[in-house]
């Protein structure tokens, strides 16, 4: 396992050592020693969650505030996403910037997003299947969201037709307007 740098720096490409051959494929999906080791710091998993999508699925952009604030692993066992991650610490040098990478069953790469980024993803193959892993449980009381078509924000989501969204992610604020990080 090793972790890519983005240009955010506490955002990483966490990618796998895949051993594959003529019957397919084994992988560490994950491993706490090493996965702690490629970003610096430890980090305890409470739940994962499953979510399928089809194509044009917009989730996003969504994190949680104090004090159940969570960082997440993600990745894709099935189809393809593009997915982001907004720095929404007030101050942090990167401060309103966000990356995206494409994940895939295919190159099986994962996202590391820490406590204070705005997370949300893009299905750009006909089924998706998504995983997560969280740092703490969901609570709806310190839920919130961005939203995925901020104009300060200009997030370039690689569109692949019509758009699909939750009623709740059509409501959400303008970063300039969003309860977030200090």
């Amino acid at each position: 396992m090793k972790a890519i740098d983005t240009a955010i720096p506490d955002v990483k490409i966490i990618e796998p050592a895949v051993f594959a051959d003529d019957r397919g494929f084994f992988f560490e999906s994950f491993s706490r020693v090493k996965f702690e080791a490629a970003i610096g710091r430890s980090a305890t998993f409470v739940q994962d969650n499953h979510s399928r999508s089809g194509k044009g699925v917009l989730r996003g952009l969504h994190y949680q505030l104090p004090p159940r604030v969570q960082a997440k692993l993600v990745r894709v066992v099935i189809g393809e996403v593009y997915d982001v991650a907004v720095d929404i610490r007030r101050s942090s040098p990167t401060f309103g910037q966000w990356v995206g990478v494409l994940l895939s069953e295919e190159n099986k790469r994962q996202l590391w997003i820490p406590e204070g980024f705005a997370h949300g993803f893009l299905t750009l193959s006909d089924r998706v299947e998504f995983l997560y892993k969280t740092t703490d449980y969901y609570a709806p009381e310190s839920d919130r969201g961005i939203r995925w078509d901020d104009p300060t924000l200009a997030i370039d989501w690689k569109t692949v037709g019509p758009l699909t969204f939750s009623a709740k992610d059509q409501r959400q604020p303008l970063l300039a307007d969003a309860e977030i990080f200090d």
